[in-house]
């Protein structure tokens, strides 16, 4: 459990089993937020189970995928979402309802004796974070870190100046580390923000030095947005990085609750995951 500043959650960390059924999950309680682990491989073994609770819709788009390894991500990501956000809800996973929002980002429509929950979702490779809250906006990113390509060179498209800048000042064996905590923390940023490709991923700063702790270091062009959100890392097991970014002011009360599901998520062809 780690405290936060003041304003903003606890945040409480679990791991899912690797079978869907009357899972032990801990009430949702005011102030926190839940991070849930899933191994995607280790849940592979029961994919017929975790299909059964996917709408006909999710369903169809499980079939759509070219490999089926991505395929298997999505079904148990989807389906482990569904789980979670029927428990904290007291719902079955069949009565859930998602929405579409104005950026094209899934949602869920609040029960009206519930109080809205915020929720986030990424998966890269055999590793799910699923994170969930009850007032403050969360976006939280997961990557497996490559070495077959050129930071530098990505870089360039997608950091800001300054993100660049530290970038190129590091040493070559810590470029590629660098790289993707400085994209799963601008990837969480965006996602807990909610603008989708709308907010461009230059338009704003991230500590990436992977000896630096994570920090949302400026906002442009409103300089006071900084101050309003934690940005920080996720810790996951090796070959990978995480993040993830937490409102510290409350979002307004809504009646639909927009979360990225990570398929609006603005991804480098060579960084590519599901």
């Amino acid at each position: 459990m780690n405290t936060l500043p003041e304003g903003a959650s606890t945040v409480v960390y679990h791991t899912c089993q690797p079978t869907p059924g009357r899972w032990a999950i801990p009430p949702l309680l005011e102030g926190q937020v839940h991070v849930w682990f899933q191994d995607l491989a280790l849940a592979a073994s029961s994919l017929e189970k975790f299909t059964y609770l996917l709408s006909d819709d999710e369903r169809k788009r499980a079939g759509r995928f070219r490999f089926l390894v991505d395929s298997v991500e999505f079904v148990v990501s989807r389906a482990t979402l569904r789980l979670l956000l029927a428990a904290y809800q007291s719902l079955q996973a069949d009565q859930l309802n998602f929405l579409v929002s104005e950026y094209g980002r899934p949602g869920l429509v609040a029960q009206a004796q519930d109080q809205p929950i915020q929720f986030n979702i990424s998966h890269s490779s055999s590793l799910a974070l699923l994170a969930f809250s009850r007032r403050h906006r969360i976006g939280i990113d997961v990557e497996r870190v490559r070495h077959d390509f050129e930071p530098l060179d990505i870089s360039d498209k997608y950091f800001s100046l300054s993100e660049r800048a530290v970038l190129r000042g590091l040493r070559s064996e810590l470029r590629h580390e660098a790289f993707f905590r400085c994209w799963t923390r601008k990837e969480a940023f965006i996602k807990a923000v909610g603008e989708g490709l709308s907010h461009p991923l230059n338009r704003f700063d991230v500590s990436l030095d992977p000896r630096s702790e994570a920090a949302l270091l400026a906002t442009r062009p409103n300089s006071r947005e900084a101050a309003r959100w934690e940005l920080r890392d996720v810790v996951v097991q090796p070959g990978y990085v995480a993040a993830m970014a937490i409102e510290i002011e409350p979002a307004p009360a809504s009646g639909v609750v927009t979360s990225s599901l990570n398929h609006q998520s603005i991804r480098p062809p060579q960084v590519q995951s599901s």
